[in-house]
């Protein structure tokens, strides 16, 4: 993991660049990857694919002497500046300068333009003292780009099991110069299927890494995924952020509606590891509103906040090796823990009239005014029953178990009565 850091994170890996290109062809030697590729004329929901870009020549000269050197950090030319060469006054360099409010000396990564490439400036992200300590005067400005048609490149790893229901692990694999915003995740994704690939037990549920650039990747992924194929992702976890020395963070999908986040939640109880867990958007929004978009819940692993994002402390030297073995053993666990459920699912619609003699699956909720109040255990197995005819998606007993707060033995009993009726199937 700390080998693929340190090699990828110096990288200017803006969406479609060279070096992105490089680091696509960097992780193709890791993992036997497929890569996915969407042309600039691949015109998907109004997203724009942008050029091509790469920095040739950036900086600002006074009086004779370079006072910045845009090409000292990859954050240091604002993502996509458009090309510029010319003489300005302070006040309108100032105007094209972006700086971190927070700290006087860190750079900070402006990215929206790599959003909106039909509408694009020139510009420098620089500390903010240099900001203020621009002396009155004329500055002469060189940003020098290359340009062409942008290809925009995602790259998938798919690990079959017995069931074609697919567990996705997402990544983001852009983000110029820095490691745990996106790049630590990645390296958590790869060591995480590294083990699953040499596990000595086949897999149940079939598992896929998906690295792509953020939003704009994930968007076209899954738009031009063949329906057959993403109808079989049935749900995932975003890694972000994970080298950082901050403690753990699980962030639910929007319903709460997935096996793979109760089983890491459960993962991160057992263990010592300092984390906390929040509901959808609570904290971070990311890829993650992309694949619920897609009917796919989708939770997060991440170590935000932490003080050094969207800016270029987010470096090497933040990686934790610790935190990202952390990150890696609580996942294997949550892993191991779903491919030990058994997994069932529907085979009707609607309602059925389980008090019929046919079925006998009716757990009667009582009538108080009768003199019968349910106790507790009835309450939830009626819950259970109810909970049933709702299922959209395969899912395990250990989500149904926990769903509803009763033991595993007794929800696998109730169960076993369905599948007895041919109304459900239990893998």
């Amino acid at each position: 993991m700390l080998r693929l850091l340190a090699d990828l994170t110096p990288l200017n890996r803006v969406i479609c660049s060279s070096d992105y290109d490089a680091t696509i062809a960097y992780m193709r030697d890791v993992l036997p990857f497929r890569e996915h590729r969407y042309p600039a004329s691949d015109d998907y929901n109004g997203w724009a694919i942008p050029p091509k870009w790469d920095v040739v020549a950036a900086r600002i000269d006074f009086q004779g002497e370079t006072i910045y050197d845009g090409l000292h950090h990859p954050l240091a030319v604002m993502a996509l500046s458009a090309p510029f060469s010319g003489t300005v006054t302070r006040e309108e360099l100032r105007r094209h300068l972006h700086f971190d409010h927070r700290y006087p000396d860190a750079i900070p990564f402006h990215f929206r333009q790599l959003f909106r490439s039909w509408e694009r400036d020139w510009g420098f992200c620089v500390p903010r003292h240099f900001h203020d300590g621009l002396e009155a005067g004329d500055y002469q400005v060189v940003i020098e780009t290359r340009e062409e048609p942008g290809t925009l490149k995602v790259l998938d790893y798919t690990l079959q099991g017995r069931l074609p229901e697919t567990i996705v692990f997402g990544a983001n694999l852009d983000h110029p110069g820095v490691a745990n915003d996106g790049l630590s995740g990645v390296a958590v994704g790869v060591a995480l299927f590294d083990a699953l690939r040499k596990r000595s037990k086949p897999l149940n549920f079939s598992y896929r890494l998906v690295l792509a650039p953020g939003i704009i990747g994930s968007e076209y992924y899954l738009g031009r995924l063949p329906d057959e194929e993403r109808d079989r992702v049935l749900e995932g976890v975003m890694l972000e952020m994970l080298g950082s020395p901050t403690e753990l963070a699980l962030q639910y999908s929007r319903h709460r509606q997935s096996s793979i986040e109760i089983a890491l939640a459960d993962a991160l109880e057992r263990s010592d590891y300092r984390h906390h867990t929040g509901e959808f958007e609570s904290a971070l929004l990311n890829d993650e509103y992309i694949w619920e978009a897609y009917g796919i819940p989708m939770a997060s692993l991440s170590r935000y906040p932490y003080p050094e994002y969207h800016t270029d402390r987010d470096n090497f030297a933040l990686m934790d090796e610790g935190c990202l073995a952390e990150a890696v053993t609580a996942l294997l666990d949550a892993v191991e823990t779903l491919e030990a459920s058994a997994v069932i699912r529907k085979r009707f619609s609607g309602n059925i009239c389980l008090s019929h003699p046919r079925y006998d699956l009716y757990v009667d909720p009582g009538q108080v005014a009768f003199g019968d109040a349910p106790d507790e255990q009835r309450r939830r197995l009626r819950l259970l029953m109810d909970t049933i005819p709702t299922l959209s998606r395969p899912t395990s007993m250990n989500l149904l178990a926990r769903r509803v707060g009763l033991p595993l033995t007794l929800v696998e009993d109730y169960l076993a009565k369905w599948h007895e009726h041919d109304l459900i199937e239990i893998v």
